[in-house]
């Protein structure tokens, strides 16, 4: 039984994997965390903040905004507890921090949580140089719901980069075309965000070339694939060294 920690639980993606947890006989939430908490709520004891958090537990899920990363980070450290990163906009800095902090707990981050999307990623890494090499333009969109704070999403980025990882990260990513009048340069990913109603996450991998078009796309239909994969990280984290890991580790071991 993997004893976790859910940090936001409040939120969209935490309240389903609350939920999703107390069906599964491998996993429990033990405490729950969150900055908007009024008052204490059942089946298990809840914080304001994550540093009043006296639960014992295996594993933290992070699942809050950019800001409160630092601080559970801190207290998996001082804890040593293993924490798996599902939250996206992070900058520069506090990806520093969770590299560093790596170094002495395991850490598992990933921009997205789906199996779906993980294996679109590899499949990129695979095809994206034979398509550029054959003069294919590539662009990315991404479609989110209109609460979603950032832009464009951590999913569209992680595509971005297995792409460019393939072609030797020479390629500029290019967010808005609309100040400058010219032509599509070749070494380019165009990235292009969407925000509008309740769409859960939308995302389109095209490359256009000479007469034809090759249109990769992944839709989540409910936030469900997230929670399960973070639940699915979160067991498999439990028992591992300190150092980094992601999808691919998950995927290499349990399929």
């Amino acid at each position: 039984m993997t004893k976790i920690i859910m940090n936001g639980f409040l939120g969209r993606m935490g309240n389903v994997i609350c939920q999703l947890a107390e069906d599964n006989p491998n996993c429990e939430v033990v405490a729950g965390i969150d900055a908007n908490l009024n008052a204490p709520i059942e089946p298990f004891p809840t914080f304001n903040k994550v540093i009043e958090c006296d639960m014992p537990a295996d594993v933290i899920i992070d699942f809050s905004t950019a800001s409160a990363v630092p601080e559970i980070l801190d207290y998996a450290v001082n804890r040593k507890i293993p924490i798996v990163i599902c939250t996206t906009g992070l900058t520069d800095d506090i990806i520093i921090k969770i590299n560093e902090s790596s170094k002495e707990i395991p850490i598992f981050k990933s921009a997205n949580m789906s199996l779906g999307v993980n294996l679109i990623s590899q499949i990129l890494k695979r095809i994206s140089k034979t398509l550029y090499n054959a003069s294919f333009d590539i662009e990315i969109i991404d479609k989110h719901h209109n609460q979603k704070l950032d832009s464009p999403s951590g999913t569209a980025l992680l595509l971005a980069d297995s792409i460019n990882t393939s072609l030797g990260n020479k390629l500029e990513y290019i967010y808005d075309r609309s100040k400058v009048m010219e032509e599509r340069k070749k070494d380019q990913i165009g990235i292009h965000s969407l925000r509008g109603g309740n769409i859960v996450g939308d995302h389109s991998i095209i490359f256009a070339g000479q007469d034809e078009i090759i249109e990769i796309k992944h839709q989540a239909l409910s936030k469900t694939i997230f929670a399960v994969g973070a639940i699915n990280a979160a067991i498999f984290l439990k028992e591992k060294k300190p150092g980094m890991y992601n999808m691919e580790d998950l995927m290499s071991e349990v399929l």
